[in-house]
């Protein structure tokens, strides 16, 4: 058999048919690649570029969004935090801080302080803020309780005039006046209620 192996490789019939069925496996391979590449026609890449550019604008439009949605909340926060820190106050100043800023503006409006009690509530839903509910009684003519009410509604403090009873006395001039504040208290973060 080696002998007739050895012939065989010599015939050049049988080498001639090995070399052209080479050249048509090798033909076969180049027109599949040809016609149909693996990576798709030219047509069908420029559809998957397009389609990818499509993709990544709207990405990039999403990222902008996301991105203006995070300046906004920052902003939010910070202005919430301002307006805590400017309009609410500390909760171991709380009750003087109001007695005081009541007590400026009846003396400026010229109305006497009476009997006043204050009480603290807590928030539901808030660990850090309680509203403080006070009451004060005050004596005074028309024009002193309405300059004290314009008083207290240009305060610093954040008060809210929750209700107003005005009842007059004997001489018919002077008001007995009982006022609802509420305002709210913050507590600081290592202090305790």
């Amino acid at each position: 058999m080696p002998r007739n192996f050895r012939a065989a490789i010599k015939d050049p019939r049988l080498v001639m048919r090995v070399i052209i069925a080479t050249l048509l496996a090798a033909n076969l391979v180049a027109a599949v690649l040809a016609f149909k590449p693996f990576g798709g026609s030219a047509d069908d890449l420029r559809r998957q570029q397009t389609d990818l550019r499509r993709q990544l604008a709207q990405a990039q439009a999403h990222l902008a969004d996301t991105g203006r949605l995070v300046g906004k909340v920052e902003m939010a926060r910070r202005e919430g935090d301002d307006f805590l820190s400017k309009y609410f106050t500390d909760r171991r100043t709380t009750f003087s801080t109001v007695i005081a800023e009541l007590d400026r503006a009846a003396q400026e409006a010229g109305i006497k302080p009476r009997d006043r009690s204050a009480e603290l509530n807590a928030i539901e839903g808030s660990d850090t803020l309680q509203m403080m509910s006070i009451s004060a009684g005050y004596e005074g003519t028309y024009a002193a309780l309405e300059k004290f009410v314009n008083l207290l509604d240009k305060s610093p403090r954040f008060l809210i005039i929750e209700s107003m009873q005005a009842a007059p006395q004997q001489n018919g001039q002077t008001l007995t006046v009982t006022v609802k504040l509420d305002t709210f208290v913050r507590e600081l973060p290592g202090t305790t209620s």
